[in-house]
């Protein structure tokens, strides 16, 4: 099967994106341009925890309860989380109720705040990661990497959670540290270009 579909405009996108008008409008919007802020870095990273074994959809569904349950993922605000906290979210209907992964969240904030005062930002940190393009294997045919392998490596050396190398190869695909678009995508090129203009936090 193909990877490209056919939009509602006649262009030719990734077939992933064909699920939901939120599917196609995140991917002509937001899936690989390149992300520098590190409250949206840190919401991916949670995101990304929160959709382990179920698909990016029922999350992305969700966003604006998470954003507004999580303080915007402010991990300035998250660190100082509490028990209370946990229970507060367990309760809420409108997010993932899975304590092991809310948990991770509030201990993930704290480590944010580490690598913040060791390294600027956490955008500088996550972006010493991003892979070499001429390296990368063709678009939509792999689901880790050896730069994803490293930043889970890295990241779980820090003691953080629901890091894993395939977790973190599909936030490296979506902050747009990796163009995954396929060639005939009309995104791919809008992408590319995002990426040429982009400046490199820490650099």
């Amino acid at each position: 099967m193909s990877d490209i579909v056919t939009g509602p405009d006649g262009q030719p996108r990734c077939r992933w994106c064909a699920g939901g008008q939120e599917l196609l409008d995140y991917h002509d919007t937001e899936w690989g341009f390149p992300v520098q802020e590190d409250s949206r870095l840190f919401e991916k990273l949670s995101l990304e925890g929160f959709q382990s074994g179920l698909s990016w959809r029922t999350i992305l569904v969700k966003r604006d309860n998470f954003r507004e349950a999580f303080d915007h993922f402010d991990f300035n605000k998250i660190a100082r989380y509490t028990d209370h906290d946990v229970e507060r979210l367990l309760q809420n209907e409108g997010i993932i109720r899975h304590r092991g992964k809310i948990e991770a969240v509030l201990n993930n904030a704290r480590l944010a705040q580490a690598i913040v005062e060791r390294d600027g930002s956490l955008a500088a940190y996550i972006w010493r990661f991003e892979p070499d393009k001429d390296k990368l294997a063709p678009p939509r045919t792999v689901t880790t990497s050896p730069e994803s392998v490293a930043l889970s490596k890295a990241l779980k050396k820090q003691g953080w959670k629901f890091v894993g190398p395939t977790t973190m190869y599909a936030f490296m695909q979506s902050m747009g540290l990796i163009n995954d678009h396929p060639e005939e995508c009309v995104i791919r090129s809008k992408v590319e270009r995002a990426r040429e203009l982009f400046k490199r936090p820490g650099r």
